[in-house]
C-alpha cells in the first residue's frame, strides 16, 4: 500500500521537493540557453508565436491614439466656408473603407477593400507578410481617376484599380506604399521598396536585411514606366551620408534595416509658373533621415530641406518658389502636450515659416502617417490621421469642416487621408458609373 505523502519523513519530503525544484530550475536555465542558440524546441516554439500574431494582433490597431478625443464640436452651418467639392476618404475599420463623402458625410461612393478576396495569389510577396487575418493590412496612398476608378496602394503590398463597383481593374505586384501622386499627365507616381535577404555590393556596409526605398511611375494601365532606386539617387548626388546616419560596431560604419523610409513622391506640375523650380522636378520625403529632397528631370539634385522637422511626411508644391512639409513633430516626453505642424520653406529665399502647429485649444497631432491638401480658395485640409480625423482651416485658422473617423465599436479608427476632389467628380458621375455595371 502506497504510504501518504505527509505521513513521509520530512527530511524525504525536502529532498522530492527540491529535486523538482532542481529540475524546474534547469528546464528553465535549458529554455534560455535554447532559445539564445536556437535549440530544440526554440525554433517551433518562435514559429508557433508568429503563426499566432499573425491571426490574433492586428499591429494597426495600436497606431490609434484613441485616448484624446478633440473637444471641436461639429462646424455650425452658417460658419466659415468650406471648399466646395466631395471628399474622398480611406480608413480603417473591421474593414477597410474607401469612400466618397458630400460635405455633410453622407457617402455617394464606397468600395469593399478586402486583401482577401482582392488579391487571392500574391505570390510576389514572401509568405510571412501576407495578411491572415482580417483586414490585414490598410490603405496608404489613394486617387481616383477621372472616370471614377479608384487607385491605391495596399500597405508595402501592391497597387489595385477599382472600379466604381468594386471590380479590379488591374494588379501591379509590386510593393508600394504611403502615397500616389496624379502628375499632369494623368501618371501615377508612388513609393516602393526592394527588400534584400543579402548583402549587395552596391551598397558598401549594409548588412542584409535591408530596404532598398525606390521611386516608381506607372501608368493608368498599370504598367511601370520608371523606377529609380533612392539609395543609387543618394550616391550619385554626393549625398550618401544620408545613408549611414544610424548603426555603428566597433568603430565600423554597419546599418541596415529601412534606414531612410521613403514616405512621398511628387512632381512640380504648375504651367505657366516661372521660379525655383521646373515643370518634371520630382520631390521625395525620407522620414527616417528628416530629409526633403528636390530633384530635375535628369535626377541631378537641385535642393535640400533638412532638420527643421521631425519624422516628416506628405510634402507638397505650393508654388514655383515654395513647398509645403506635415511635421509630425515626433518628439517630447510621453506625459507632454504634443503637436504635429505645417511648415512651409520659401526656396528662392531661404526662409521657413510656420502655417499652422496645434495647441491646447485646438489639438492637431499625429505621431505617424498625416496628409495636408491646400484648395483653391486657400483654405487647407488636414488628416490627422492617428487621431482619426481630418479638419478644413481658412487662411485666418477657422475650422471650415470636419470629419471625425468613429469605427462601428464607437472608438476611434485609423483615418489615412482625406482629400477633396475636383468639382468635376459628381454624385452622378459616380451612379452613371455603377449603373453601368449593373449596380
Amino acid at each position: 500500500m502506497a504510504t501518504p505523502d505527509s505521513s513521509r519523513p520530512v527530511s524525504e519530503r525536502l529532498s522530492r521537493s527540491l529535486f523538482f525544484f532542481s529540475l524546474f530550475c534547469l528546464a528553465i536555465a535549458y529554455g534560455m540557453y535554447a532559445w539564445e542558440h536556437n535549440w530544440f524546441p526554440a525554433n517551433a516554439v518562435r514559429i508557433s508565436l508568429e503563426q499566432w500574431r499573425e491571426i490574433s494582433v492586428d499591429e494597426d490597431e495600436q497606431l490609434v491614439d484613441d485616448s484624446r478625443v478633440s473637444p471641436l464640436p461639429p462646424v455650425a452651418v452658417g460658419g466659415a466656408a468650406p471648399q466646395a467639392g466631395l471628399t474622398l476618404i480611406t480608413a480603417k475599420d473591421k474593414i477597410l473603407k474607401a469612400a466618397v463623402i458630400d460635405e455633410s458625410g453622407e457617402v455617394v461612393q464606397h468600395w469593399d477593400i478586402d486583401w482577401h478576396s482582392l488579391w487571392p495569389d500574391a505570390s510576389h510577396l514572401p509568405e510571412k507578410v501576407i495578411p491572415k487575418r482580417q483586414p490585414g493590412t490598410h490603405i496608404h496612398g489613394a486617387v481616383v481617376l477621372d472616370n471614377g476608378d479608384l487607385v491605391f496602394n495596399f500597405e508595402h503590398l501592391g497597387m489595385l484599380r477599382l472600379d466604381p463597383c468594386g471590380e479590379v481593374v488591374w494588379r501591379l505586384p509590386y510593393r508600394t506604399h504611403h502615397s500616389i501622386h496624379r502628375d499632369a499627365e494623368g501618371m501615377l507616381w508612388a513609393s516602393g521598396q526592394r527588400d534584400h535577404s543579402e548583402d549587395s555590393d552596391r551598397f558598401h556596409n549594409y548588412s542584409a536585411p535591408f530596404i532598398e526605398p525606390t521611386i516608381i511611375k506607372v501608368s493608368p494601365d498599370g504598367e511601370i514606366l520608371l523606377e529609380k532606386s533612392v539609395m543609387e539617387l543618394l550616391q550619385d548626388n554626393g549625398m550618401q551620408g544620408l545613408l549611414y546616419m544610424q548603426g555603428m560596431k566597433s568603430l565600423k560604419t554597419e546599418t541596415g534595416g529601412d534606414t531612410l523610409h521613403l514616405n512621398d513622391v511628387e512632381t512640380f506640375d504648375l504651367v505657366g509658373e516661372n521660379g525655383t523650380f521646373a515643370r518634371g522636378d520630382v520631390m521625395i520625403s525620407l522620414r527616417n533621415v528628416n530629409a526633403v529632397l528636390i530633384f530635375d528631370r535628369q535626377w541631378q539634385l537641385k535642393y535640400s530641406w533638412i532638420g527643421p522637422f521631425v519624422r516628416q511626411h506628405d510634402p507638397d508644391f505650393l508654388d514655383a518658389d515654395r513647398v509645403s512639409v506635415y511635421d509630425n513633430n515626433f518628439i517630447g516626453a510621453p506625459e507632454e502636450e504634443r503637436s504635429s505642424r505645417i511648415l512651409v520653406r520659401d526656396f528662392a529665399r531661404g526662409i521657413d515659416s510656420l502655417r499652422f502647429e496645434g495647441s491646447a485649444a485646438a489639438p492637431f497631432y499625429s505621431y505617424i502617417m498625416g496628409k495636408h491638401q491646400w484648395l483653391e480658395n486657400g483654405n487647407l485640409l488636414i488628416t490627422e490621421s492617428t487621431a482619426g480625423r481630418a479638419f478644413e482651416l481658412t487662411p485666418t485658422g477657422d475650422i471650415a469642416w470636419q470629419h471625425h473617423h468613429v469605427m462601428a465599436n464607437g472608438k476611434t479608427g485609423l483615418l489615412e487621408e482625406a482629400q477633396r476632389l475636383p468639382a468635376s467628380f459628381t454624385a452622378e458621375l459616380f451612379l452613371e458609373r455603377r449603373s453601368a455595371c449593373g449596380d
